[in-house]
């Protein structure tokens, strides 16, 4: 049975009857004509809930334990992965993978947070929250793109840098600021996919890019809602109302014009259609190589540059 959250109950109870019903060893047409009604009955009942999900709604859709996976969308999307791994200075963090892959043909670099889909991978992965390893992992790869040319493609799912004393003792916030500084001087071009949670600089080191495309359910943000109700309420069970205010939705970004694009989810979620959500972020990738074709080295470097500072003056004028 599907995992299902809180503000699903009604899908549970509905979900509940018919794999009771199922399980009955009775192949009479009422039960069929119930367990069409049934299902009829989740469907529309589905389309209710997600017409209509408040932000705090969103984080728990984003944060869903099912929800693709890095490796989800390397085995769905790419061909040819090759996992290059560590950092050359210190060490290798799971937390953040990334590889040469082919993409209809041709060569390309990914990097993407990892959560990881048990217990014990969640653990090894430090559930997506990378050290500086992690970070200078991410910018030995890009240095490889930029040397050969080839495109990067990177998968958001973090809810932050680990805020751990050792990665602070190991230089976690230059590893961040040092990263961003690479992608924005980088001749290769940067698609960035913020694919469940963007917490804070841990999502932006690789998220500054030439595109950014947001999930429709995923989020973006400074800080995650239960850090910012620590901060102004004193308490983490106000992070409904953070959510609220910190306008982290897909849809707030893309009217601050902070993203670039929003990829439609199945509905119910990505985890719901993974294949087809996978689908859709190739269909992306299809057109961002498509429009970048023939483009120079020093026009996608220039297209970074003007991305941000007309952001940045755009809230200079808020």
């Amino acid at each position: 049975m599907q995992n299902f959250l809180d503000f699903e109950k009604p899908l549970l109870e509905i979900q509940t009857k018919i794999e009771e019903l199922r399980h009955l060893k009775d192949d009479s047409l009422n039960i069929a004509n119930e367990l069409s009604q049934l299902q009829d009955k989740f469907d529309r009942t589905l389309k209710e809930i997600y017409a209509d999900l408040t932000p705090w709604q969103k984080v728990k859709v984003c944060r869903h334990q099912d929800r693709p996976k890095f490796d989800d969308f390397i085995k769905n999307i790419f061909d040819e992965y090759v996992t290059l791994s560590g950092d050359r200075l210190f060490s290798e963090d799971s937390a953040i993978k990334g590889g040469l892959a082919k993409f209809e043909g041709k060569s390309c670099l990914i990097i993407g947070h990892d959560k990881g889909k048990d217990i014990d991978s969640r653990v090894k992965n430090n559930f997506g929250m990378a050290k500086p390893e992690g970070y200078r992992k991410a910018k030995r790869l890009m240095k490889i793109a930029g040397k050969f040319s080839i495109p990067v493609i990177t998968f958001i799912d973090t809810p932050g840098a680990y805020p751990g004393v050792e990665a602070e003792d190991r230089g976690q916030s230059e590893a961040i600021a040092s990263s961003i500084q690479l992608s924005l001087r980088l001749p290769s071009p940067i698609l960035s996919f913020i694919v469940g949670e963007g917490g804070s600089g841990g999502a932006i080191a690789l998220a500054t890019a030439n595109q950014v495309v947001m999930l429709e359910h995923a989020i973006y943000s400074v800080i995650s809602p239960e850090g910012c109700a620590s901060i102004l309420w004193r308490s983490s069970e106000e992070a409904n109302k953070a959510a609220e205010s910190l306008r982290l939705t897909a849809q707030d970004l893309l009217n601050l014009n902070v993203i670039d694009k929003i990829i439609q989810e199945p509905l119910g979620g990505a985890h719901r259609g993974i294949e087809e959500t996978c689908k859709a972020v190739r269909d992306n990738i299809v057109a961002f190589l498509k429009n970048l074709d023939g483009v120079s080295s020093e026009d996608i470097i220039r297209q970074k540059k003007v991305k941000f500072l007309k952001m940045g003056n755009q809230f200079l004028e808020d």
